[in-house]
Formats: C-alpha cells, structure tokens, sequence
C-alpha cells in the first residue's frame, strides 16, 4: 500500500491506527476520516460520524430508518447534527463516503483500502432520477498492484454529492401514499354503480347473495392489490403501473401486449365515465325541459366540454389534478354519509309509497333472499357489478410520480379496497326499501282488506298490484333509491357527478402515463414519438392529447354498450397478469424476488389469474375471446419483434430453472446408441472469422446436437482475460443474430495446446458433453513453426486420448477470413492500433500467434478492395450457406470407427441444404469379392435404414502409387527429413536432441506403406470423387510416439490435395449406430 499517499500514509499509521486499537469504545465496523494536512493533526485523529444512507429506491416503510442505528463516540454527535442542519462540507464535517477527494482517504477496519463501504448508490441503474450511479473499484483494481487515481476521477467523485442535493432541490413534484394512491383508488372504485345500481343488484340477488357478489369481486380485487403489492415491492418502480409491473416481471412479450391494451382501455373508459356524466345532466336538462338539441347531440355536447375542461386539469400538472381529485373525494364522502344520515331519518307518506320504511327487521327478511327476474341470474348480476370493484390500479398508474412507490402502492391500494368494500357492503345491508312498490299514497290497507303477507302489508301498505303489472318505484324498478333515501337528494346527483368526473380523470392521467412507459421502452418501434415528456414532472403532453382524441372519438359515437365489456375485459385482463406475474416469479425462485411485502402466496396469486380469467367469461364470453386474441397477436407481434431489452424478468429466470432442471433430469438417462447425436467442439475461434467452418458443424448438430464453438487467448492473462471478457457477448449474440444454434467459450492458457486440452475436458454440462472434435485444416503447416504444428497435432492426439471423436475439414481456399473483416472494418477494434504493435490475432486455422501491424499495412489493406483482395474466399466462406444442387456425398469409409463417418453424411442429407445430395459408398476389398462385398455392405446400410445411390468396391488401395505423386510426396517432405543414415553416429544423434520434430529415416521406412497408402488414396479420390459435393473420409490414425507430427501433416495434406470440400472423420471406435429396434 506504499503508493497510497507517502508521507501521508505514514502520518495516518502512527496517528490514527493505534487510536483505533486502543480506543474501547472503537466499533469493529469504524469509519475513520483521515487529514493529509500535518497541520490539522487533532482533526486527523477524529472520526466524524456518517451522514446516513438515503433508501429512497428500497425502503418500504419508516422503520427502514428505524433500523440504521449509528453509535457515536463522545462528542461526536454534534458534528453529525452540524452535518445533517448545514449539509456543508469541512473538515469537520465530510461525507464519509468521498473516498477518492483530493484530501482524504477511507478508513476502515483499521487501515487504508480501496474497498468501499456497502452504499446504495454502486446498485443503482445508470441513468437513475434519483441519484447518480458510482462505479466501485473493480475486482482487478483491488487485485492488482494499487495505481494512483487520477485527477479527473477525483473531481468526478468529489461533485456526486453535490449533483445529488441539486437533484434534489429542483426534483419532481411527489405524492404520498394518501394522495397518491388511496385518494385516486377510492375514487377510481367508487362509481356510478353505487349510486344507481348496487340498489338493483340487492333487489335481484337479495341480501345474502348480494354481498357474497361483492365479497367474491372483493376477493378478485384483493388477490391482485396483493400480487401487485408483492412485485412493487421487489425493487424500484418507475412509471408505467400495471405496464410496467407485468414487463419487468414476464419480460416485453407479456408487457408489450398488455401495457397497449391497457392504455387504451384507459384512454376509452375516458369516454365511458364522459358519457355517464353527460347522461346524468342530459336527465336533469330532461326533466326541467331545457334540451340543446336533443338527447343523444346534447351528450355529445356535454361531452366534449367536460373531457376538454378534464384535459385541461391533467395538463396543467399533477398538482393540479391531485387537488381537483380530493376535492371530488371529499364530495363523494359526503354523498354517501348523506345516505346514511336519509336512512335514520324518519320517512314520511310520499317515501313510504315509494317503499322506504327505515330500518325494519320485516324489510330485511325479506330482501335477504334472491328473486331473480326478467331472466337475470347469480353471474349475470355479477357481471354488471363487477366494473364497480375495478380501478385498484389507478396509484399504481402514475408510480412515476410516487414518493416511494415501494410503500404507497400496498399501503394505498389495499386500504382502499378495504374501504370501499365495507362502504359497498353497508349499503347494501342496509336495506330501507321494499322491493316493487306503486309510488301512490292511497294503496294503504284498510281495516278488512286481505294482503299478499308482504313486509309492505305489515307496515301498512299494499303494493300487490306489482305482481301483474309493472310499477315504477321500489328496488327493483328505480335506479334512484339513493337519492329518494338520502337526507338530501341533490348530494347524491353531485355525488354520481363526483364519481363519473373522478373516475374519467383518473384513467385520463393513467393513460398517457402508461403509453408513455410503453414508448419509452420501446417495444413497439414506431411510437417512440410519444416517448417525450415536457416539464419538471415529464408530463405525456403527446400522450394526452392522443387520449383526449381517442375518448372524442368514443363520445361523439355516444353508444358505449358494445365496448363497454371490452373494457371490463381488458383490465381483467391485466389483473389475471399481474397474479400470474407474482406466482411465474416465486414458482422461478429466482434469487432477484425478494418482496419487502410479505403477505403474499404464490398459489393464491395463481388462483387469481385463473379467477380473472374465468370472471372474464362470465361477464361476456365473446369480450372474453376478443381480448385473448388482441393480447395473443401483440405478444407473437413482440416476439417476433424481439425488443434489445433485459429486465431480468420471471421467465428468463423460469429459462434457467428449466433448463437445470433438465440437464440434471438428463444425467440420470444412460447413454444409448439410438439416442447418439454429434455434439461437436468446434475449434473456430471468433465465429465470425471462419463461418464456412461453423457452417458445415451447424449442418450436422442443429437441432440434433450439441454445438460449441471455441476460441483460445493466450498471451498476457490481465490482457487475454479483458479481451475475452469484452467479446463474450458480442460473439454468442452474434451467433443468435445470424440463426445459429450454438454456443461460444473462451478460455485464457499459457499454449494453445492447453486452452484446448481445457476446452475438451471441461466444455458442456452433464450428458450435454462435446464427443466430436471439429477443427480445420491446417493449411500453412509447411511455412508455420514447428511448436505450432506439434500443438496442432497435439490437439488430435490429446482429442483421441479424451476418447472424443475427431473431423478434420479441408475446402480449397481456407477457412479464415480475418483478413477481408479487415479490410470491411469488420475486425475487433484491438487489431485496429495506430501505432506499430504487437497484439493477438488469428491468422491459421487453430494458433495464435504475434502479428506485426504497422500503419502503412494498415493504410495498404484499406486502400485494396474487397474483390480484389480475395474474392474467391469471400465465395468460399459461404458455400455451405448455399443450398446444394444435385450432387453427390462420397463417402470413403475405409476403417470401421462407430459408425461416425458414415453417420454425419446421413445426417447432412436430412437437411434442407443438403437434401438432393445422395450419398456413393466406397469401401476397400478384394477383387475376387467384389459382389459379395457390395452385398454385405448394402445389407448393412439397409439394416441401418441408411439410403445410399450405389456402392464401389475399391481393390486396388494397396498398389503402389504412380511415380509423380510420389515424387511430389517426397519433395513436400524432403525440408523436414533428418537423413541421418547418411551422417555419422554423432552427428545423427546431435541432429535428432536439436530437432527432435524431423523425420528419420527409419520412420520413413517403417511407415512407408502407409505413406504410399495415402498417396494412392489421393489419386483414387481424384479419379472418383472429384466432381462430388463433398467428400467424407476416412481420418487416418497416426500413432503416438512413433509418427512424427510433420509425416502425419504430410499424410493429411496428400490425402486432400486438390479436392472438393473434405471432412475427415474418425470416430472414438464406439458404436454409434445400431440395427437393433
């Protein structure tokens, strides 16, 4: 820690450390703040006590606060009381948590160190509104050897605190959980319903029933304030409500179809609640005869005034708005205490002809039960209530604008429905008035006169006349009992006016606020103009006025009851979502689901959704199914859409569970021979440098097998393992970008060698291993260095000693293509270097090695042209992305190894590319056989259900070769030959310690029917297989210790000379094919 601070430090290590051990009343967690400044050696042995952590992002209620206990020393107090009052920085009074200012260092545990004390800020996500994101010290910084922070990251550390208390000072305009939530919940439930309609519902369904229809939407409501109160309280929520709580917890496709639905159903309850208002004063100008124009034009009128006088308020900000909704709460209280007050009041003549008798004992009895009628039923009255019990989610509409969201929501939206459910259940059990009654004062009983047993007869009135013909007045018949009820009855008309206005200014904000969300995410592309927020609050002008023109729209049409059950059903919709949100993230376990909001269960969250669902139907079925079919084409819209967003949503969560699950359901699965598939390591490098090599792999393992590709850094391992850490993601998302079905791995080691030694062993998961090694030809073996041919053979050898089968692929102009990604500025940007350095790149098939990149190569390759650089590999790299044409596989399947060379030919020809391919049979045998061989191997092609075009019997593979391709053979290996028989003793064996990796003479001879085997084979291939598609061979075995790798390089280099795409191929000699059903 000598670079800390020089005398500095050493200042602060005898000072202060010794007063820290010393002192008893030291906490094992003290915070020292220590002074550079020699001058001020008293303040620099004092600790001054922290200024408390803000959790306005995490915490969901006071206690929070309550918890953080700071112990001081003595009089340490006072400077933390000076801290909090003033907020100025001194030396007396630092923040301790500015552990890179130009004066002070962090303390803790009794020493200097660069790891910082726990803070919320380090979790925040860039670009948060309520406070600026701090970088911690990486892992790397804190290993490595300590390197002094610059200027510029001292001056950024020392202003954060400054940029957060101007935040604050000019911050948005937050509402409590009151205001807020309840307030808005209260009045978004409360309806028109209880005014005009709950009388009616008690009529029908009586008493008893009445309340279970409250209770059962109650308990919809209830699961869901639940629900969302859970997944508002897993983290800090933004704007965008019932948007927002479904797409960070199901992901955009969930999100995206619903946020939109939602919206709009929003924006045309506007209009619903407009209409209801425009007809209640439509019925007051009715009756005092004073019409515009007439009924439907004066709605029309009203309407348009009243949403544009609504627009007015929400533009004017959610200040203003938030008044205008206590005010319409406070008169909506009194409008149902009016009602309460009008039922204890005692009745006179002209209610009791109406049916209101005050509390009777006879009343209640009677209207206790049901009496369905004009074809109503138990669901049928539900369904017309249940629009009553909707709204919950109006605070968690605008949590944008929420203090803390956190808390608010739960507090806020289960308080209300608590409050509201009570009121709706008072006042249906508060049953005043009978249920049919004629509204005349003479239908009193007299003395003799026989009654129908009512509770009317008993307090003295007959009303049996209602039975055979229709009267006007009781439940059943008059939507305005409460205002007949009531102590005053214009409290109750400005009570409807009160609940319509709410209500239509509520989803009024909740709309724009929820698209904007929408838009600002981006999941659908061309809204983003209606992302835009103006003023300090960021208000969704563009998204009013939007609304504003969706609910003119729906008011001038003036007949809402087609799409008034559309609308139910859309916000039922997104309840059922929000349940199954809250069970799809506790069922995935994830450890990101941590709710401050306890009260919740997974199973009850699941019941609700299915409840949602099944109130869905049961308030209209085709509404139902429309709804459905919208969510289901916006979902597959999104998905196919695929947005380039993240949330760490529930089903990526659920992803993982699954595929855990499934790998380790698959490791207790034996391995069978029917159930073989290819799962192949691929030694590609970066993809996107040798596609034709991930291409021909991709053919055989996609959606069959197993597909790595790999990729090897060596060099400096703080500079290997940054690199590969930056191009981890960029390459898997560019293998899913170009439809790829495979994975990337990378590992940093000392060789190449070692990097795949270690990609062998330890690659895949469970079952899922690789048993196939793909690697390219090495086509520059003769001019590359000897270590790198002994890695390259090595590779086989360690592949066979894995017990991994090996292909070895050979097309005509090379695999790599980092040359032409460079001229197309296509390359990473650590080959791009202006000066003359020296970095890793790929230049053959499977090595790294040091490339010398100067300006004027650089400035050379950027003036060629593509075409003329090389075109011709530009064609080859995308020759297997081609569909074949007619043609042929040849299959060289010379020496049983399992069945593998014979099985990655099938499997090509099942591929779409590949499908009018047919495959030829060639195989060794005798020339006095030849139809009996041809036999025996179609009689085993055909028990292996293989279809084949013909079959060669190849005998003449063991003459020798012509003279020219021996003669080419040996002078392509003349430059690695020893020749030490024509050495003396000494000489020879000094020759052999120097270059061990030569070829002698006496493994010349000993294999040299082999070598003539492999030129004789070359010229076979030529004569038959040179017009095929692709030819799939044989992969010689060169054993280990006694062929040297540069004769073995000469094998492979004759063998596929001068031909047609070649994959040789050498199965790990276990079956992988079986006759056996």
């Amino acid at each position: 820690m000598e670079g800390t601070g020089g005398a500095g430090y050493r200042g602060m290590s005898m000072n202060n450390a010794p007063n820290v051990f010393l002192d008893p009343n030291a906490n094992r967690f003290q915070v020292n703040i220590i002074n550079e400044d020699h001058d001020n050696t008293e303040t620099a042995q004092e600790d001054v006590g922290s200024d408390p952590p803000h959790y306005e992002e995490t915490s969901f209620t006071d206690e929070t606060h309550n918890r953080l206990r700071i112990s001081y020393r003595p009089g340490k107090r006072e400077l933390y009381d000076n801290f909090r009052q003033n907020g100025e920085k001194t030396e007396a009074s630092l923040h301790p948590y500015d552990t890179h200012s130009k004066m002070y260092y962090l303390q803790t545990f009794g020493h200097n160190t660069m790891d910082p004390v726990p803070k919320i800020d380090y979790y925040r996500n860039t670009g948060s509104v309520s406070g600026n994101k701090l970088n911690r010290p990486s892992l790397l910084e804190i290993h490595e050897q300590l390197a002094k922070v610059s200027e510029k990251e001292r001056h950024n550390f020392s202003l954060f605190h400054f940029q957060t208390e101007e935040e604050n000072k000019t911050g948005f305009v937050k509402f409590g959980w009151v205001k807020g939530v309840l307030v808005r919940c209260m009045l978004n439930i409360w309806g028109v319903m209880l005014f005009i309609r709950l009388s009616w519902i008690v009529g029908q369904a009586g008493i008893g029933l009445g309340v279970i229809i409250i209770l059962l939407a109650t308990m919809v409501t209830s699961i869901t304030g639940l629900s969302t109160s859970a997944i508002a309280t897993n983290g800090f929520v933004r704007g965008g409500g019932a948007y927002y709580l479904i797409s960070r917890s199901l992901g955009p496709e969930f999100g995206g179809s619903i946020g939109l639905i939602f919206a709009f159903a929003n924006a045309v309850a506007v209009a619903m609640y407009v209409v209801g208002f425009a007809e209640t004063v439509v019925e007051l100008l009715k009756e005092s005869d004073t019409l515009m124009v007439d009924e439907s034009n004066d709605i029309r009128i009203i309407g348009t005034i009243t949403v544009v006088c609504l627009l007015g308020i929400s533009v004017a900000g959610m200040e203003w708005e938030a008044k205008a909704q206590v005010i319409l709460l406070i008169v909506l209280l009194v409008a149902i205490v009016n009602f309460f007050i009008g039922t204890v009041i005692p009745t006179n003549t002209e209610k009791k002809a109406r049916g209101f008798f005050n509390y009777q004992a006879s009343i209640f009895a009677e209207n206790f039960g049901p009496d369905f009628r004009s074809g109503e039923g138990f669901f049928s009255v539900f369904a017309i209530f249940f629009p009553a019990a909707t709204g919950i989610l109006a605070g968690a509409n605008i949590s944008g604008d929420l203090k803390d969201p956190q808390s608010a929501i739960p507090q806020g939206t289960m308080l209300a429905i608590l409050i509201t459910t009570i009121a709706y259940i008072a006042v249906a059990i508060s049953s005043c008035v009978v249920r049919d009654a004629t509204g005349n004062v003479n239908d009193t009983i007299v003395p003799g006169m026989s009654c129908n047993g009512s509770s009317a007869c008993g307090l003295g009135y007959d009303f049996s006349r209602c039975a055979s013909q229709p009267c006007d007045y009781g439940l059943m018949n008059n939507f305005q009992v409460m205002s007949m009820v009531s102590g005053f009855g214009p409290l109750i008309t400005a009570g409807i006016f009160s609940a319509t206005l709410s209500s239509a200014l509520a989803s009024l904000v909740s709309a724009p606020k929820v698209f904007q969300a929408l838009c600002k995410d981006n999941v659908y592309k061309g809204l983003e103009f209606f992302a835009k927020g103006y003023g300090k609050n960021n208000e969704p002008i563009r998204g009013y006025v939007l609304t504003f023109a969706i609910a003119m729209a729906f008011i001038l049409i003036a007949e809402l009851n087609t799409i008034a059950p559309i609308i139910s059903n859309f916000f039922l919709a997104s309840y059922a979502l929000i349940n199954f949100s809250c069970f799809h993230a506790s069922y995935a376990k994830s450890p990101g689901w941590r709710p401050a909001f306890r009260y919740y269960n997974m199973w009850v969250s699941l019941f609700g959704a299915l409840l949602c669902c099944g109130v869905m139907f049961v308030i209209n079925w085709w509404a139902a199914l429309i709804t459905y079919a919208i969510e289901l084409f916006l979902y597959i819209y999104v998905t196919y859409k695929k947005p380039e967003v993240n949330w760490g949503s529930s089903t990526q969560a659920l992803y993982f569970v699954n595929a855990l699950d499934s790998a380790l359901a698959l490791t207790t699965v034996e391995d069978h021979v029917k159930n073989f598939r290819p799962q192949c390591l691929a030694l590609t490098g970066a993809p996107m440098v040798r596609p034709a090599l991930l291409d021909i792999t991709h053919a055989f393992t996609k959606n069959n097998g197993l597909c790595i590709c790999c990729e090897v850094y060596t060099g400096p391992r703080k500079l290997c393992v940054k690199e590969m850490n930056s191009g981890m993601e960029k390459k898997q998302a560019w293998l899913t970008k170009n439809k790829r079905k495979a994975f990337y791995a990378a590992v940093a080691a000392d060789s190449f060698r070692d990097g795949v030694k270690s990609l062998l062993q330890a690659s895949g998961l469970g079952r899922m291993k690789p048993n196939t090694l793909v690697i390219g030809f090495k086509k520059d073996w003769r001019s590359a260095p000897a270590t790198q041919v002994e890695n390259y053979v090595g590779i086989i050898h360690d592949a066979f000693d894995f017990e991994l089968g090996v292909i070895i692929i050979r097309i005509s102009q090379g695999f790599d293509i980092s040359q032409v990604l460079q001229v197309q500025g296509m390359c990473f940007p650590s080959i791009w270097l202006p000066k003359a350095t020296y970095c890793l790149t790929y230049q053959t098939s499977f090595h790294i090695f040091f490339f010398l990149i100067t300006e004027s190569t650089i400035n050379t390759i950027q003036s060629m042209h593509v075409g003329e650089f090389n075109q011709r590999l530009l064609e080859a790299s995308t020759q297997f992305k081609k569909k074949q044409g007619k043609g042929t596989i040849d299959i060289w399947w010379l020496f049983d190894d399992g069945g593998l060379t014979i099985l990655i030919p099938y499997i090509l020809t099942i591929r779409k590319k590949w499908k009018n391919c047919k495959l030829r049979i060639f195989t060794g045998g005798k020339v006095n056989r030849i139809e009996e061989e041809k036999l025996v191997m179609a009689s085993l092609l055909s028990k292996f259900r293989i279809k084949f075009a013909d079959i060669n019997i190849i005998c003449d593979i063991n003459i020798k070769p012509n003279k020219e391709s021996w003669k080419f053979f040996e002078e392509m290996i003349e430059p690695y030959r020893l020749h030490e028989s024509c050495k003396d003793m000494p000489t020879a064996e000094k020759l052999k310690r120097e270059t061990p990796w030569k070829i002698t003479d006496a493994e010349l001879e000993a294999f040299k029917e082999k070598s003539y085997r492999q030129v004789r084979l070359n010229e076979l291939l030529q004569e038959h297989s040179r017009a095929a598609n692709l030819i799939v061979l044989s992969l010689p075995v060169a054993r280990k210790g006694a062929v040297s790798d540069y004769l073995y390089m000469a094998w492979l280099e004759i063998l596929s000379k001068n031909l047609p795409p070649v994959l040789m191929v050498r199965g790990n000699h276990k079956n992988v094919l079986t006759f056996y059903s």
